[in-house]
């Protein structure tokens, strides 16, 4: 039954891909991408078919047939596999939070990869079991520049709601100065969403650091701030 279902999946997305589409799509990632040309609203169309066999299948069925399409290294099939996972979210716990730790280690090799699976599946993990936001901070660490980005993507939901403000703003201490301009931006996207809520906070966190801090990431931090609080984050 998988390889049946992964079959017309794939000739489902195959159907929908456009030449025209999958050229833009080369020039819109700076990294080398293998893609099809598939619009996103397809690839949403696709999943919500994909759906509709899997959701009565275990756990470990699923996890099998999402790590084929990632398998593939076609950029709309890391995609399904998120948008498919997206409607499992409420199910997501620890043991979904290290499979997609391996997704990230493993597959992602691009920021649409891994804001999806850090933003959307990391980040539904962290929300139905908390301290599982404070595993990502060793991630910082890693060698993988995409690992150290979904360690701060990940808890860009928790930052709009006002919590894991420790969490965020160790990860952000750890990547402030990091030599990848990817990781950078999704520090101060972290950020930006922190503020709102945490504003104090982060404006002294910056002040504080905004000598080492690359500069990118304190334009993205500073983007929803007072007038008031920019000057001071972002005077040199």
């Amino acid at each position: 039954m998988l390889e049946a279902v992964l079959g017309d999946l794939r000739r489902q997305l195959r159907l929908a891909a456009t030449e025209e589409r999958r050229r833009r799509l080369r020039q819109f990632f700076r990294q080398p991408v293998t893609a099809l040309g598939v619009p996103a609203v397809e690839q949403k169309r696709a999943a919500a078919t994909l759906y509709r066999p899997v959701k009565s299948w275990p756990v470990s069925r699923r996890n099998r047939l999402c790590r084929r399409l990632w398998e593939g290294g076609i950029l709309e099939e890391g995609n399904v596999a998120i948008y498919l996972c997206r409607r499992f979210a409420t199910q997501a716990g620890r043991e979904q939070f290290r499979l997609f730790e391996e997704w990230v280690d493993r597959y992602v090799r691009n920021w649409a990869h891994c804001d999806g699976v850090g933003v959307w599946l990391l980040g539904a993990a962290i929300r139905n079991e908390p301290r599982l936001g404070e595993e990502l901070l060793p991630w910082t660490e890693s060698p993988n520049p995409w690992k150290r980005r979904a360690a701060a993507v990940a808890l860009v939901g928790e930052a709009k709601q006002g919590r894991q403000r420790n969490a965020i703003l160790a990860i952000a201490d750890k990547l402030l100065d990091d030599p990848d301009d990817m990781v950078q931006k999704g520090v101060g996207w972290l950020l930006k969403e922190t503020y709102p809520r945490q504003a104090a906070a982060v404006v002294n966190f910056l002040r504080k650091r905004r000598h080492r801090a690359a500069r990118i990431v304190l334009r993205y931090a500073a983007e929803k701030m007072t007038r008031r609080h920019r000057e001071q984050v972002l005077a040199r």
